[in-house]
């Protein structure tokens, strides 16, 4: 394994403080990637055997459930047990172990951390635009470029197992995938610094992109419902009129009230979290007044964090506004770039500045916040969400699509530093997309051999699970 130090301050965007000094061209870095062939076959990648040393997964996700809520652990290993690709969304921290171990270049942009199929999506820009983009980033930090992408090809292969796509198309999906990264982190490394800054895939755009039929379908449906989830449009459903005003429904175990103590950490936190949002925004967002909160199961990896959903109003009852806010931790990837020093003082301000960095736009109203002792992150809830429905790809609309979440992860590497040098190191021909789809096929593999190991630890008793929820589907959350 390449030790990542070895280029980290050529390629750290935090080497980029002074306008005085210049730094490497691109042309030199270029070649600096490619020289990194001889020390890094492109063809090692394609490589993956359990190491002898490999933790037991099962420990390692049990040792993730530290600090959870006991009571929401049961949900998060039923959606786990659903199914190998359940299990990969909520097995970051051990992929993030197997990759750290593998052979890597030591290019380290902003990384998304947890680049899985599912974690790609739509939401709505600042000017009310709908656009595509990764959208989780609860791991995200600076780390090898490799891991998105090894993380985001087996997540591939896994679903398309999961939708009875044959070997050959799933392979073929993962090379559609590493051409599109390939093809775009090359372009954008030919591109103007600031321009990178700009590119970003819309709704529009993107319906000149898809190729498939079937996959136009249902992006088009995903947009129709995506558009359909603002705070004013998801009011009748998530609240109910009472004695006391509106409030938000209770619905055990995913949304429940909070103890009085706990309101008022969450009240507190929100007050401060103004103070990290720019001018224009702490004064929209101070217009309005705190009127319920309560605890919301989001996802899978974060499910038994603390997630709170936060009502306000503004001047007019029909002036709503819901935010939410997540647990931030530390990411499963820091302890394999910096070990036990402390990077960041705030996980949650992490979240935020990586995201921004990492997306072309995004919610104006990110920022965070520390309730009690816990750091979070804060965004606005149903900011026109949404994400393809994977459990409806066929081989075609998943190759396709590969390609487009392919473009979208190299445009997020692109923006914080490295591109010319990765674009060096991979080249204009199809060898390192072959070793990936290998990577992909093999840890495929691995990961429905740790699902059926997870699956018989918690029949043995070792993880609890709410039997109610097993047997709903991991494509969704």
């Amino acid at each position: 394994m390449t030790d990542p130090h070895r280029v980290l301050a050529s390629t750290d965007s935090s080497a980029y403080t002074s306008l005085l000094q210049r730094p490497v061209t691109r042309r030199e870095r270029f070649e600096l990637g490619k020289a990194l062939r001889k020390d890094v076959p492109r063809r090692s990648l394609g490589e993956w055997s359990p190491p002898p040393a490999r933790p037991d997964p099962v420990d390692l996700i049990t040792a993730s459930h530290a600090g959870r809520r006991e009571d929401l652990v049961r949900v998060r290993v039923a959606r786990m047990m659903s199914s190998p690709y359940g299990f990969l969304r909520g097995s970051a921290v051990v992929m993030a172990w197997d990759v750290a171990h593998l052979p890597a270049t030591g290019i380290t942009p902003v990384v998304c951390g947890d680049a899985h199929l599912g974690n790609f999506g739509f939401y709505g820009s600042p000017e009310g635009e709908l656009v595509i983009d990764l959208n989780d980033f609860d791991e995200a930090h600076p780390g090898a470029w490799e891991w998105d992408l090894r993380r985001l090809t087996a997540s591939i292969h896994v679903a398309g197992r999961e939708n009875g796509v044959g070997e050959d198309d799933c392979a073929q999906a993962v090379r559609s995938c590493v051409h599109a990264y390939r093809d775009e982190v090359r372009f954008l490394a030919e591109e103007p610094l600031l321009r990178r800054s700009y590119n970003r895939l819309d709704v529009e755009r993107l319906h000149e992109t898809v190729t498939e039929a079937s996959l136009r379908d249902e992006i088009a449906r995903a947009v129709k419902k995506a558009r359909k989830k603002t705070s004013d449009r998801v009011l009748p459903r998530f609240t109910r009129e009472s004695a006391d005003g509106r409030r938000i429904v209770t619905e055990p175990p995913l949304i429940t009230p909070l103890p009085e103590a706990e309101y008022e950490q969450v009240a507190v936190a929100l007050d401060g979290y103004l103070e990290t949002l720019s001018p224009h925004w702490r004064r929209a967002v101070g217009g309005y007044t705190i009127v319920d909160i309560a605890h919301k199961v989001v996802g899978v990896g974060s499910v038994g964090l603390r997630a709170y959903v936060a009502l306000l109003e503004g001047s007019d009852p029909d002036d709503v506004l819901f935010l939410q806010l997540k647990e931030a931790r530390r990411s499963v990837l820091a302890q394999y770039v910096h070990g036990d020093s402390v990077w960041h003082d705030h996980q949650g301000q992490r979240v935020v500045e990586y995201q921004q960095a990492l997306q072309t736009v995004s919610d104006p109203l990110l920022g965070w916040a520390t309730v009690g002792d816990l750091a979070c992150y804060v965004r606005l809830f149903r900011n026109q969400k949404g994400t393809v429905p994977l459990d409806s790809l066929d081989p075609a609309a998943l190759c396709d699509y590969a390609g487009i979440v392919g473009h979208l992860l190299a445009k997020g590497h692109a923006r914080t530093s490295g591109a010319s040098m990765i674009a060096g190191y991979l080249g204009k021909g199809r060898r390192f997309a072959t070793a990936m789809a290998r990577f992909a096929r093999l840890y495929a593999d691995q990961t429905e051999a740790d699902h059926a190991r997870f699956v018989d630890a918690v029949r043995r008793g070792r993880l609890p699970v709410d039997e109610s929820l097993v047997a709903g589907s991991a494509f969704r959350p």
